[in-house]
C-alpha cells in the first residue's frame, strides 16, 4: 500500500524533495514513438517552461530538473521563511496568476472597502493559499495538469496523460541532495540521448552551464535567475541556496558523465573530484548511486544516520533502506 503524502513529504525532515512523474503506459509522449511515427518532442519544452513558470510563482525553489521522452525528474526546495514573509496582498497576487480567486480576494487587490467579516474570510483564504503555494502536491498538480491539458487538446482526445500519483524521495542531508542532483541531470547521458551534460536538452545542467558562460558580472559564475543558487559550502551567515560550488558541482556531473559513457566496468578514474573527497563518498558507490538511484532508493534518501534520526522523530517501528544507506556514507 503506497504511504500517505504527508508521511513523504515533512518539511520537519528536510525541505529537498525528488519527484518523478511518468506518462500512463510509459508511452513516449513527449518523445518520438516507433509505432506510430508521432514525434512529441516539443512537449519537452513545454514541461521546462512551465516548470520555471510556477518556480516564479511558488515558494518551491527549482534545483535541478531533466525532461525525458516518457518522464521527468525535479528537485524542489521548500522555502517556507519565503512563503512566509509573503503579505497577504502577495499571497493572492500569486495565486491570481494561476487561478481564478473569488469575488472577495479580486475586490481586495482592486482596493474596495470591505467589511471587517470580509476581511477575515480574506485573511483565512490566503492562509490556505499560502500553504498551496509552498506544497509540492499543488505544485505538481499544476504542471501536470497544465500539461496534460494542452496534450489532449493537440491529440483532440481525452483520459489520462500522467500516472496517477507523481513518485517523491525526500532528500535528508548532502550527500543524498548531491547524488540526487547528478542522477538528475546525467538522465540524457544514460539514456544515450546526449553525450555530454552541457548538449542535455531541457535539463538543468544545460541551463546552468550556458548562464555560466556568459559574460562574468562577478568573481563567481552567473546563475540562472529561476535555478535555486549554488552558494558554496556551509558556512556562517550562508545565503539561501544548495551547499555546494557551482564550479565544483559541473566538475563532478561532467566527470561522472565520462564514467557512465565509458562502458568500461570498474574502471574508475582515480582523479576523482575533491568534492567527493570533502563528503567523504567513495567513488565507485558515487558511480552505482548516480545509475541506479531511484532503484535503490525508495522514499527517503540519506546516510545511515540520518534515516535513523528521521525514522526516530517521526515514531516510525520500521527502518527500510538502512543497508543501501551505508553507501552514502
Amino acid at each position: 500500500m503506497p504511504r500517505s503524502r504527508k508521511s513523504q513529504i515533512a518539511l520537519e525532515a528536510t525541505p529537498y524533495y525528488h519527484c518523478t512523474s511518468r506518462c500512463v503506459r510509459r508511452a513516449f509522449l513527449c518523445g518520438r514513438d516507433e509505432h506510430s511515427g508521432n514525434d512529441y518532442e516539443h512537449r519537452r519544452a513545454w514541461i521546462e517552461q512551465r516548470i520555471l513558470q510556477l518556480a516564479e510563482v511558488y515558494a518551491l525553489d527549482v534545483c535541478g530538473y531533466a525532461v525525458m521522452s516518457n518522464h521527468y525528474h525535479i528537485v524542489l526546495h521548500i522555502n517556507a521563511q519565503k512563503a512566509n514573509g509573503w503579505t497577504e496582498a502577495e499571497v493572492i497576487e500569486r495565486w491570481h496568476k494561476l487561478y481564478s480567486g473569488n469575488f472577495l480576494t479580486k475586490a481586495y487587490l482592486a482596493g474596495k472597502d470591505l467589511y471587517e467579516e470580509q476581511l477575515k474570510v480574506i485573511s483565512e483564504t490566503a492562509t490556505i493559499w499560502r500553504e498551496r503555494l509552498m506544497s509540492i502536491s499543488w505544485f505538481m498538480r499544476a504542471l501536470n495538469e497544465d500539461i496534460a491539458r494542452q496534450a489532449n487538446t493537440e491529440d483532440n482526445c481525452t483520459g489520462r496523460f500522467w500516472e496517477a500519483r507523481f513518485k517523491s524521495q525526500a532528500l535528508l542531508d548532502e550527500k543524498a541532495l548531491l547524488t540526487c542532483l547528478a542522477y538528475v541531470d546525467l538522465n540524457p547521458i544514460r539514456a544515450q540521448m546526449a553525450a555530454t551534460p552541457e548538449t542535455s536538452d531541457f535539463t538543468s545542467v544545460k541551463e546552468r552551464v550556458e548562464t555560466a558562460k556568459e559574460e562574468l558580472t562577478s568573481p563567481e559564475p552567473n546563475q540562472p535567475k529561476l535555478l535555486f543558487p549554488f552558494v558554496g559550502y556551509p558556512r556562517q551567515d550562508m545565503p539561501a541556496g544548495i551547499p555546494f560550488r557551482l564550479q565544483d558541482y559541473l566538475e563532478l556531473v561532467d566527470w561522472t558523465g565520462r564514467q557512465i559513457r565509458s562502458d568500461k566496468r570498474g574502471s574508475i578514474d582515480h582523479n576523482t573530484p575533491p568534492i567527493l573527497e570533502r563528503l567523504d563518498i567513495d567513488a565507485e558507490h558515487w558511480i552505482y548511486n548516480t545509475r541506479h538511484f531511484e532503484s535503490q532508493f525508495k522514499g527517503l534518501v540519506g546516510t545511515a544516520i540520518s534515516i535513523r534520526a528521521t525514522f526516530q522523530q517521526f515514531g516510525y517501528q520500521r527502518t527500510p533502506g538502512l543497508r543501501l544507506a551505508e553507501l552514502l556514507t
